[in-house]
């Protein structure tokens, strides 16, 4: 089969679509998509990002459609192109696919966390955050105010899951990130390369955020913990300091997202 073929595919069984099926298998597509080297990304301006950012295509999934909507794309693929009609889309994956644009990807070797830090100046950690949508929008977030690398416990999600890199609008493939293997031992590693690091988290001492950003740390470490039961307490202790944002009407905490969000907008160049 030639590389760049359109391919008009009517079985949803045909194993020519096996990167996509049974996408909303959670636990399925965790386990598999690492361990084959592919991520999947969905919509037409999520894949030109991914196209952009030098991901290699294996091939694309489209509904008639789409395919006439990306045929620039379509033309310079280097790998099969197969079409589909929306019910056999649905078939294969799972669930309806509104964009009616898939692309399988090839998943690059991560960097290692010292040549992510070696120019960074600013840097987000995460400790199991589990949900996609939350490392996407991170992500998003990380893209848009200036974050230079994010780094990742090992029990966080995967910032290539399908969800996370459709909610970021393709960002996981803009920000560089990498795993860490023994957090939080490695926050050595953080503070050996001349960061800061502040966890955010509730605690009596904590600082506020305005105060932790008038000391214009010129490498700081930023550390976000999971949704619902925020840092480990050896990570708070193992940290420099600990942040907190302000909250009014009794709310004692915001979404790690948008937590997120506001600690980089108002740690970042655009706040001083």
């Amino acid at each position: 089969m030639a590389e760049g073929a359109v391919i008009a595919v009517e079985d949803p069984g045909d194993p020519r679509l096996a990167d996509y099926t049974d996408l909303t298998d959670v636990q399925l597509r965790r386990r598999r998509e690492p361990a084959e080297g592919l991520f999947i990304a969905e919509g037409e301006k999520v894949i030109r990002r991914a196209l952009a950012a030098g991901c290699t295509m294996r091939s694309m999934l489209l509904t008639p459609r789409w395919a006439e909507a990306m045929r620039d794309v379509v033309a310079e693929a280097r790998a099969p192109v197969y079409t589909v009609a929306p019910e056999v889309a649905e078939r294969v994956t799972g669930y309806h696919v509104h964009r009616g644009a898939l692309a399988s990807l090839h998943r690059r070797p991560l960097p290692a966390p010292e040549a992510l830090l070696a120019d960074a100046r600013r840097v987000a950690v995460l400790e199991a955050v589990n949900d996609h949508t939350n490392v996407g929008a991170l992500f998003r977030s990380a893209a848009a105010l200036g974050v230079d690398a994010v780094l990742l416990s090992p029990d966080c999600a995967d910032p290539l899951y399908r969800r996370s890199v459709k909610v970021s609008m393709g960002a996981v493939l803009q920000v560089p990130w990498t795993r860490l293997s023994s957090w939080p031992r490695e926050i050595e590693l953080l503070r050996g390369a001349g960061f800061a690091t502040a966890a955010l988290a509730l605690e009596e001492d904590s600082l506020r955020l305005d105060e932790l950003a008038a000391r214009r740390h010129p490498r700081l470490a930023l550390i976000l913990g999971s949704e619902g039961d925020g840092l480990r307490p050896s990570t708070v202790a193992a940290a420099d300091v600990t942040v907190r944002i302000p909250m009014s009407a009794g709310v004692d905490s915001l979404n790690v997202a948008a937590a997120a969000a506001v600690a980089f907008y108002a740690t970042g160049p655009a706040a001083g």
